[in-house]
């Protein structure tokens, strides 16, 4: 049996710009995002990984890299299987504008029908990934590997060795810097876990001691 590792990034400050980042260069994770790598390396820095695959974005590559250098003899290999949808004419759009969209509807509710101008459909993302998958668990028999990339590509990986349909994926979470495991062998497929973060909690306690602090202060 194969254990996938499905990770997706740490946070980055491009969210508060309220666009839709997608493939755009330059989205780098910010400190927030860089202590939630640093923990997601240390959770798994004891695990028997043999190979790590990331999408080539920035974001991803550094989440990647927290996990590495914990595993610095094993290789780290970008796959564009796993690379974020192409959102076509919608990325670096502000989602304030997006939402007034008829498009934007189907892809909320039957994504299944929806597509993204001059970019993907979400049906081909969905094979894009499973397919991805597939092929790395044909080359990677009855080792654990990692793969570090992006919410909805796990939430559509995950929907789908569920049995859940394409048009319910987006009921699956799946938060920055999360843990989802897949074992894969000749025939039934098992979903081990969804979007673990206990590695996370203590960031977060950091973060509000730290905010308590501060507010004492005042």
């Amino acid at each position: 049996m194969t254990q996938i590792l499905l990770i997706r990034h740490a946070v980055n400050e491009y969210v508060k710009t309220g666009k839709l980042a997608g493939r755009i260069e330059g989205v780098h994770l910010n400190d927030d995002g860089q202590e939630q790598a640093e923990a997601l390396g240390k959770r798994l820095a004891d695990v028997p990984l043999r190979y790590i695959y990331v999408s080539r974005m920035e974001r991803t590559m550094e989440t990647a890299r927290a996990i590495h250098q914990h595993h610095a003899n094993i290789p780290l290999e970008q796959h564009d299987g796993i690379l974020e949808v192409d959102y076509g004419d919608w990325q670096d759009m502000k989602i304030s504008e997006l939402t007034k969209r008829k498009m934007w509807s189907v892809i909320q509710e039957y994504p299944t029908r929806a597509y993204f101008p001059n970019g993907e459909t979400m049906r081909s993302v969905q094979n894009r990934v499973v397919d991805t998958i597939e092929a790395l668990v044909e080359k990677h028999g009855n080792e654990m590997i990692a793969l570090v990339f992006h919410a909805d590509l796990i939430k559509m990986a995950v929907a789908h060795y569920l049995g859940v349909h394409l048009d319910n994926f987006q009921r699956i979470v799946i938060s920055p810097a999360s843990i989802s495991t897949l074992i894969l062998g000749h025939s039934r497929p098992y979903v081990a876990n969804v979007n673990d973060t206990a590695h996370l909690q203590e960031v977060e306690r950091r973060k509000r001691k730290q905010e308590e602090m501060k507010n004492a202060k005042h």
